[in-house]
């Protein structure tokens, strides 16, 4: 699997709203930054992504524009704009944002999320 393999695979995983699959891409010492928290435990980005997943129903999260700024055989970062579609009580919305991502090659040689940070796009703060 690449590192772009990897982020896809990541994509598709957050859709399946099943943190099992999720996980399965995450490095074991993960750290999360959103713009409300920091998540530096795997049970804290379970109860993140669930409580997420919860709020916005049937949501649909999809990285667009994605750049890979820095890539060599263990690591690779890459920056893209986020987009979140869903229903909260019912009515329909969406938004973007700003994302990193960093990927990390384990001993077994695949390739794992080891950090996120999401943030607002500036206009919108």
């Amino acid at each position: 699997m690449t590192y772009q393999q990897a982020l896809d695979a990541y994509i598709e995983a957050t859709n399946s709203h099943d943190f099992k699959q999720v996980k399965q891409i995450l490095a074991d010492d993960a750290v999360y930054w959103f713009t409300d928290q920091t998540c530096t435990t795997p049970d804290q980005i379970q109860n993140y992504f669930e409580t997420a997943w919860t709020i916005i129903q049937e949501e649909v999260y999809q990285a667009r524009d994605v750049k890979w700024i820095s890539t060599d055989a263990t690591s690779a970062t890459c920056l893209y704009t986020y987009y979140y579609e869903g229903y909260i009580d019912g009515s329909f919305v969406s938004g973007s944002g700003r994302a990193t991502n960093v990927f990390v090659k384990n001993s077994e040689n695949e390739w794992k999320l080891i950090h996120e940070h999401l943030s607002p796009q500036p206009d919108s703060v």
